[in-house]
């Protein structure tokens, strides 16, 4: 077993995150990855409404007694969030841990800690991360340029951002970003990281509510399977390639282009029901890092987490022994 400054602070057994996940961070994933001893967090805006959000803790509470977060990403949106009930509906749940991403959590980090729950920020560059340290946060989870989702703009790698956040943080780093192995998690803890975070690899796992030819897809897909979206409006987003990421890159470059259109293309809602629910693979907008290229295999959590400890484990144990 690996024990670090996560694992103390969070109370897991292994210092592996599967942290938010639109439209598939839901108690059956959830609930596995806490069974699997690793820390899970159901996404908050995947529910319709604070209402349903509380339900789904409920839920999420009566599959499994281990602990699980919930994650609460502050986005720019067409159709405003109720942030504030959301955070509320949080609280009110007895959740002890969240994690926030996106735009500057301040209002929110604030709430929650007065009620005593600890907060990860995820970051996607240094400032962003020492800011966050600022402002109270428990840890900063680190995304490097390799991650599903917002990798920001100045594409820096984990192999650089990591280290670089480690060495001005106090507090525990998660490194997130291209992890879907045993040698990515060694490789986190040599570069200064408490723990890893996955995305892409859970999904392809039994558990995961998403279509099965999505998980084929993502064991099926290599490194260069994914496409930068989104990048011509200071948003850019990284998401698995087909052929609606293709077209939207080719709207996207056209002279006076605007995000409206490509709006029709990037509907969270056609994704999730088009891709995740129905499995038409070019149907829709999903998302999927470069990890893709590791993924060998549907698995569930529990064979997922164990597997990637016990590699860590062999390989940290084979570094400390080289031959000179």
């Amino acid at each position: 077993m690996i024990s670090t400054r996560f694992t103390d602070l969070f109370g897991v057994d292994h210092p592996i995150v599967c942290g938010g996940l639109t439209g598939v961070g839901t108690a059956e994933l959830i609930s596995a990855v806490a069974e699997a001893g690793a820390l899970g967090f159901l996404t908050a805006l995947t529910q319709p409404s604070p209402e349903a959000l509380a339900r789904e803790i409920a839920r999420c509470r009566e599959m499994t007694d281990r602990p699980f977060g919930v994650n609460l990403t502050i986005l720019p949106t067409l159709n405003p969030v109720p942030y504030a009930e959301y955070r509320s509906a949080i609280i009110d749940s007895g959740i002890q841990v969240v994690e926030t991403a996106g735009s500057n959590p301040a209002e929110h980090v604030a709430a929650f800690k007065a009620a005593g729950v600890k907060v990860i920020h995820k970051a996607v560059a240094v400032r962003h991360a020492v800011k966050a340290q600022c402002l109270g946060v428990d840890a900063v989870s680190v995304d490097g340029f390799e991650c599903a989702g917002h990798p920001g703009n100045e594409d820096v790698p984990g192999l650089v951002l990591i280290p670089a956040a480690a060495r001005q943080l106090d507090v525990p780093v998660i490194a997130s970003g291209g992890f879907a192995t045993g040698s990515g998690l060694a490789a986190a803890l040599a570069l200064g990281a408490c723990a890893i975070n996955m995305g892409t690899r859970f999904v392809a796992s039994a558990e995961a509510p998403v279509h099965r030819n999505v998980k084929d897809q993502i064991v099926a897909n290599d490194e260069r399977a994914t496409q930068l979206v989104f990048r011509e409006f200071d948003n850019t987003a990284r998401v698995a390639r087909n052929a609606i990421s293709e077209e939207i890159v080719a709207r996207s470059r056209r002279p006076g282009a605007s995000f409206d259109d490509v709006a029709d293309l990037a509907s969270g809602v056609r994704g999730r029901t088009r891709v995740l629910e129905q499995g038409h693979l070019d149907d829709g907008l999903w998302w999927a890092g470069q990890s893709q290229g590791l993924v060998e295999s549907v698995a569930t959590c529990d064979e997922i987490v164990t597997g990637i400890v016990a590699d860590a484990e062999e390989i940290i144990g084979r570094l400390a022994v080289l031959p000179r």
